[in-house]
């Protein structure tokens, strides 16, 4: 089981990373070419897109795992259905993604607009949730090659093209723009033979309106819960457009984000490579399988989030060469160790989704978002842009362990999993990095190596554990 989750987990998160490594290499190269304003209008474009992403799927995907599992007979039937209303569902959803797009653009970019609106809405409405289902089929059927394949192929192109129309054509911040419209529709394509001829799931447009109205009254409440996602990873930049924060600061906060973006992606990658390990150990009642499974991973991201941490300092100097931008690494390690949240997170609320204890998510996930963006608007207006850093920090501990602590999950609860000691431990390993980011080299060598070392000591002991 270990070692399933391990090369699936690989498969899922290092297959993206392998064109990220060459969008890191490809940063000296872009950035020459890229200001503050350029990193600042795409941080808020992408983060508006992403406020109303959640509403896409209108969180079906809950019940496209769900059905999988319990009626595997019938489950083509139900995901037909689905599909066919996900692809009507898509056209108010693009005119709606339109208007919110329009009103919140830089004036720095309003020449644009339309380009810019045009751009993000393309791959919303050709194709609509092709991708999504493609991706939970192969992930369900534990084919994570399926995915990877993907994930390096249109990673690769997206990487060329930001070079070509940034480096090459000085597009600025409509290269990004550009690139991921194309990447992301050729995408889409890929999962849409497969989908619609081999497998035969071809949407049913005439779907039953009952079973349709029965869906959405289990996935509406987790819609508050996906959209706590956003709350938490990108709602800060439009806060600070709302607060009037210089379109160069929400820059250099993007900037803070380059690794963080890929622990971000790790995190997911381990949650698809993981999920469906934890539901056949619930199914089958092995709850020792499922918790060690999360340990595992626990230990993995302290481990590789802390080494990253206290080498951030050098490798924003490597990958960013204009130094404004290269100087908020500190904001970085924060941000980075904050996302150490994630396999705790799927502990507790993988339970809870498999079952379909889905109104609690409201108390935990969209409250931790609720949090988030409050203390944004409470905190950037007097502290400035930096501060959205800590409360992000916050909000992804609350909603990474606030979940073992309510009833719902309690009713479930047959085995510890000391959520209050992984959590001390992650205060006090980014209090660490954050102070031993300037310690010299060697030092730096010492801490690295003296953690990887306890690391694979408790790892061993876990395997041990398990086999007995």
């Amino acid at each position: 089981m270990l070692k399933k989750l391990f090369s699936h987990t690989a498969i899922y998160g290092l297959a993206p990373q392998i064109p990220k490594i060459a969008s890191i290499v490809a940063l000296p190269i872009i950035t020459k070419y890229l200001t503050e304003v350029d990193f600042g209008v795409y941080g808020v474009i992408t983060a508006i897109a992403g406020s109303i992403a959640v509403l896409s799927n209108l969180g079906l995907n809950v019940i496209l795992s769900n059905v999988f599992y319990k009626s595997p007979g019938q489950y083509k039937w139900a995901w037909r259905q689905i599909y066919g209303f996900l692809m009507l569902w898509n056209i108010p959803f693009s005119i709606l993604l339109s208007i919110i797009l329009y009103f919140f653009i830089p004036p720095e970019a309003i020449h644009d607009a339309g380009y810019i609106i045009l751009l993000n809405v393309l791959p919303v409405v050709f194709f609509g949730p092709t991708s999504i289902l493609g991706n939970m089929y192969y992930q369900l059927k534990q084919k994570p090659m399926q995915i990877a394949i993907r994930s390096i192929i249109f990673g690769f192109l997206s990487v060329g093209l930001n070079v070509l129309f940034i480096a090459g054509l000085k597009m600025g911040y409509m290269g990004w723009f550009l690139s991921i419209c194309i990447s992301g529709m050729l995408s889409q394509i890929s999962y849409w033979w497969p989908l619609n001829r081999k497998l035969g799931l071809r949407p049913i447009f005439n779907f039953k309106r009952r079973y349709i109205r029965n869906s959405l009254k289990v996935s509406l409440p987790t819609v508050p819960h996906y959209y706590s996602a956003y709350l938490l990873d990108a709602s800060d930049r439009a806060v600070m457009k709302i607060l009037n924060v210089s379109t160069g600061d929400i820059g250099k906060y993007n900037a803070a984000y380059i690794v963080a973006n890929i622990i971000q992606k790790l995190g997911i990658a381990a949650g698809q490579a993981v999920a469906p390990m934890l539901n056949q150990s619930y199914k089958n009642n092995k709850e020792i399988e499922a918790r060690s499974l999360i340990f595992v991973l626990q230990i993995a991201f302290l481990c590789l989030t802390f080494i990253l941490s206290i080498w951030l300092k050098e490798i924003f100097v490597l990958l960013i060469k204009n130094k404004d931008l290269a100087s908020v690494y500190p904001l970085g390690i924060i941000i980075v160790m904050s996302y150490n949240y994630r396999p705790m997170y799927l502990g507790a609320n993988g339970k809870l989704f498999f079952y379909e204890k889905t109104k609690v998510l409201l108390k935990v996930t969209f409250s931790a978002g609720i949090i988030n963006l409050i203390l944004n608007f409470i905190l950037i207006k007097y502290f400035g842009y930096k501060a959205a850093a800590f409360t992000t920090f916050f909000a992804l501990m609350y909603m990474g362990y606030a979940g073992y602590f309510s009833k719902e999950y309690k009713e479930t609860k047959k085995i510890e999993y000391y959520p209050l000691i992984w959590l001390v431990c992650t205060i006090l390993l980014t209090c660490v990095a954050y102070f031993s980011v300037e310690l010299s080299i060697g030092f730096k060598v010492l801490m690295s190596f003296l953690l990887m070392s306890i690391a694979l000591i408790a790892l061993k002991k876990i395997v041990l554990n398990e086999k007995r």
